[in-house]
C-alpha cells in the first residue's frame, strides 16, 4: 500500500510564501509522476502542478504559473510545492498525488493512483 504524507501547510499573509512537502512510501517512487491538487471551500478539486519522474518536465495550472514551483528529490522519496506571492484565492486544502501510469498531461486532467490526506493552506488579506 502506497502512502503519501503531506506537511507544510499553514496560515500566511497575502504576498507570503509556503512550501509543501509530500513523502511517498512507494519503492518505485522515482518512476512515478507526482503532482499537487487543491480544493477551495465550495469548489471542486483542481489541478495545480505536476512533475515527470525524471524531474525534467513540469506542468502548471494557469492560475499559479510564475508563482508556484514543483520539484522532487528522488533520493528522499519526496516532492515539493514552493508557493510564492500567495493570494487569498490560493486558500484551499492541498493534496499531493502520485501515479505510476499518468503523464504530467493526464494528471492535469485529474488522473492519479494515490492521494495524500490533504493539508490546509490559508492566505489572509
Amino acid at each position: 500500500q502506497v502512502q503519501l504524507v503531506e506537511s507544510g501547510g499553514g496560515l500566511v499573509q497575502a504576498g507570503g510564501s509556503l512550501r509543501l512537502s509530500c513523502a511517498c512510501s512507494a519503492r518505485t517512487f522515482s518512476t512515478y509522476t507526482m503532482g499537487w491538487f487543491r480544493r477551495a471551500p465550495g469548489k471542486e478539486r483542481e489541478f495545480v502542478a505536476a512533475i515527470s519522474w525524471t524531474g525534467s518536465r513540469t506542468n502548471y495550472a494557469d492560475s499559479v504559473k510564475g508563482r508556484f514551483t514543483i520539484s522532487r528529490d528522488n533520493a528522499k522519496n519526496t516532492w515539493y510545492l514552493q508557493m510564492n506571492s500567495l493570494k487569498p484565492t490560493d486558500t484551499a486544502v492541498y493534496y499531493c498525488a502520485a501515479s505510476w501510469q499518468s503523464t504530467i498531461a493526464t494528471m492535469s486532467q485529474g488522473s492519479a493512483d494515490y492521494w495524500g490526506q490533504g493539508t490546509q493552506v490559508t492566505v489572509s488579506s
